[in-house]
């Protein structure tokens, strides 16, 4: 059964609100840019904003998707070290360097998506594919009943809140938080 097309100009005004919104939160900051702000900037009215995202959750959901649109690829068709075919134990903490960097170049971004309160973050649609990933690859170096937990394991150590805390608190630099995971994940993986 095929999923229905979107008609052009809701395509088009989808990209316009995203688009505005990338800009509106660039300049203004996440916090203080509002789903009005970003209908007049885009040009279209607040309920087609509505319409296309449903919230501000579904907003800042639909921008995390764009923006890791391109390692997501890399991920499920590129070379290696992240793409398919590559072995575990080099693909597994190429994937999680690659998550830790885009999480720390969109910290807000994924800070406010993992602060939203309407949903958990472990039920976004990200975190699933994730997850997944993560998981079938340590299927094929531990015992599958474990995978799952490790998986989820390994992905708290990329959480937004974490990298915040690092960067921000701790005055960790960026390179230092990974070369961290790095050895961390060199430490957990069987």
């Amino acid at each position: 059964m095929r999923e229905p097309r979107s008609r052009a100009d809701a395509v088009r005004n989808r990209e316009a609100v995203l688009d505005a919104a990338e800009a509106l939160f660039v300049r203004e900051g996440l916090a203080k840019v509002s789903m009005n702000s970003v209908a007049a900037a885009a040009g279209v009215g607040k309920g087609t904003v509505f319409r296309a995202f449903t919230d501000r959750t579904g907003l800042l959901q639909a921008l995390a998707e764009r923006r890791t649109a391109p390692l997501r690829e890399a991920v499920t068709e590129g070379p290696a070290p992240l793409g398919p075919g590559t072995p575990p134990r080099e693909r597994i903490p190429a994937m999680l360097d690659a998550a830790a960097r885009t999480k720390l170049d969109n910290l807000s971004l994924y800070l406010a998506l993992e602060e939203t309160g309407s949903t958990s973050p472990y039920r976004l649609p990200s975190y699933g594919w994730w997850h997944g990933t993560l998981r079938d690859e340590l299927e094929k170096l531990t015992d599958p009943a474990n995978a799952g937990f490790l998986a989820h394991a390994l992905l708290a150590a990329v959480r937004a809140d974490l990298m915040t805390h690092l960067a921000a608190e701790e005055e960790t630099p960026g390179e230092e938080i990974r070369e961290r995971l790095a050895a961390y994940v060199d430490a957990v993986l069987p």
